[in-house]
């Protein structure tokens, strides 16, 4: 091949990489749950896009449904899921018309908790402490994902609690009363909670394996985003943010921060981190 060739078959590649290109969305619309780890990947998503050159506008929403309806119709492009478990069965439901992108992050867990100073370390250890708790386990929202793991655990140990319904403003203040009482108190929780940033809890041994095992948060997608969008798709894929790093983030937005503001600080404060996504979604 002459030099006249390969100067021109390297022009020709470098057009039909910017025709393929030319399609790319210039403004990415990301869906976000109004919840505190939901939230804080969004922004730091937001913040992945934003220095590759996009516009990018977030939409809130309140319910799984609807956010999935969302996506599905391509009303947004973009948003964050834990498909495997928590959002399993709206991620079934619309499979068929979504992608996964990347994984943004791991290690989301839920189970049932005490205070660290309890002398007990698994499920099946619950029965013999029950008089001190007086035989209840302290929940939270009723129609939770966590709360249908616990009473099938309560079942299936079984376990002589009874479960008491709350919400998560409730628990957290009992949480909060026990420990600073020292008492001995069962909840659940979940990590990336603030709570388990704040205060030193540990989760009990599952041994039947009923809740389930950590679990991914995922870009997910309308499908055909990843092929229209090859660049968008590798920022994306360049990022993940540690769920100890998340757990931070939501303990900063408890102290009374946006998730805006909590992204912020992370992103500074991991500037090398942050940076060596960018040059991994460049093109070679």
């Amino acid at each position: 091949m002459s030099v006249f060739q390969k100067i021109l078959a390297i022009v020709l590649m470098t057009c039909a990489c910017a025709f393929a290109n030319a399609d790319e969305l210039k403004t990415i619309k990301l869906g976000a749950m109004g919840w505190e780890d939901q939230s804080s990947l969004v922004f730091v998503g937001k913040r992945v896009l934003e220095r590759e050159g996009y516009k990018v506008e977030i939409t809130n929403f309140s319910e799984w449904g609807i956010a999935y309806a969302a996506l599905a119709r391509g009303d947004i492009d973009l948003m964050v899921s834990q498909i495997n478990y928590v959002a399993f069965d709206y991620w079934k439901k619309n499979k068929n018309r979504l992608e996964k992108v990347s994984v943004a992050s791991h290690g989301l867990r839920q189970g049932i908790v005490v205070p660290s100073y309890m002398n007990i370390d698994s499920i099946d250890q619950l029965n013999g402490i029950k008089d001190q708790v007086g035989g209840k386990i302290v929940g939270i929202e009723p129609g939770s994902g966590l709360m249908r793991e616990l009473k099938e655990a309560v079942k299936q140990y079984p376990l002589d609690y009874t479960v008491i319904d709350s919400s998560t403003a409730a628990m957290a203040a009992e949480l909060e009363g026990a420990i600073q009482r020292k008492a001995p108190i069962v909840t659940v929780l979940w990590k990336p909670s603030w709570q388990v940033y704040k205060y030193d809890v540990k989760f009990l041994d599952d041994p039947k394996h009923i809740f389930a095992p950590p679990q991914s948060y995922y870009w997910i997608a309308k499908k055909g985003f990843s092929l229209k969008n090859p660049h968008a798709r590798e920022a994306l894929a360049s990022m993940f943010v540690s769920i100890d790093d998340v757990t931070h983030m939501n303990a900063e937005m408890n102290e009374g921060i946006s998730a805006d503001e909590a992204a912020e600080r992370w992103w500074k404060a991991n500037a090398d981190v942050t940076q060596r996504w960018s040059e991994l979604s460049k093109p070679d």
